[in-house]
């Protein structure tokens, strides 16, 4: 009896070595688990806290159409990074928007100054043969298709309801598209940043969207990363006292470009670094 009740003990200490086991493996898991939140969550505020964007100076302008001017400077203090923003804002009432296919490669300035536009940008992406990725209609024309991809996601179009950014995904044959380009990805949609962008690439950046009060605009900004840019949009008065509904990303870094035709006929630019395939414009109607 004596040898069966030592036997018995044993296996008793075993079992109560075993849950030992278990209860400090399910501890450190619940530990890990625990910390590992605490590390994302103190990474997210982290985040947060620096990247509230406040504007420090804004001038505006008015040009031909109704067209305003308006350039912002704002600065990300907690970080120490200030940015430049030139948008152009615009009426759909009074002015369309014209996409102007650039096979032989010429400047925003020069293509300006041609007609009677009243502002510009660059448009798309293109590849190294020159050719337009994505979705391209210029006056009633589809000169490339649409296509499905992960970074363009946006398409800006005018047609006859008036000018609007949407989805690639949402897109509809159903309006009579006058002009559209195909870019991306989304900025801002339903007056809010878009969320997971990229937030380390700093480059220059082009892009359109449209505000609560039915106008739309163009802007070009200084070097700045895609998640910034969205966050800069969303959270100050870039467009004075109008809240972004929607904005999308287009082609950038040596592409950007930005022109705007002064009401005493001068114009302010800023010159892309490279030629590109294509330009979106404004004309008053």
């Amino acid at each position: 009896m004596i040898r069966g009740f030592r036997r018995s003990s044993r296996n008793t200490r075993e079992k109560f070595k075993d849950r030992r086991r278990v209860v400090r493996f399910r501890y450190a898991s619940a530990a890990r688990s625990f910390y590992g939140s605490l590390l994302l969550l103190l990474a997210a505020l982290a985040a947060s806290a620096q990247a509230e964007w406040k504007v420090l100076s804004t001038e505006s302008e008015r040009g031909r159409a109704g067209i305003e001017h308006r350039h912002v400077a704002v600065e990300d203090a907690a970080a120490g990074q200030r940015v430049t923003v030139d948008v152009a804002v615009f009426s759909p009432k009074s002015t369309a928007l014209r996409l102007i296919d650039n096979p032989d490669g010429q400047s925003l300035d020069a293509m300006m100054k041609r007609e009677k536009f009243v502002c510009g940008v660059n448009g798309g992406y293109f590849d190294t043969e020159f050719k337009p990725i994505g979705l391209r209609v210029a006056d009633d024309t589809t000169f490339s298709a649409l296509r499905r991809a992960r970074l363009i996601t946006g398409i800006l179009l005018q047609s006859d309801r008036g000018i609007d950014v949407v989805r690639a995904g949402q897109f509809s044959r159903t309006k009579k598209i006058v002009a559209a380009v195909q870019s991306g990805p989304f900025l801002v949609e339903g007056n809010k940043r878009i969320r997971g962008l990229n937030d380390s690439q700093l480059a220059r950046r082009t892009f359109a969207g449209i505000v609560t009060n039915d106008r739309a605009f163009l802007g070009v900004c200084s070097d700045v990363s895609l998640a910034d840019l969205a966050n800069i949009l969303a959270t100050t008065p870039i467009v004075a006292d109008s809240k972004i509904r929607r904005a999308m990303n287009l082609d950038g870094g040596s592409s950007s470009a930005f022109w705007f035709a002064r009401e005493d006929g001068s114009a302010f630019s800023i010159s892309g670094r490279k030629p590109v395939r294509d330009f979106v414009a404004v004309v008053p109607k």
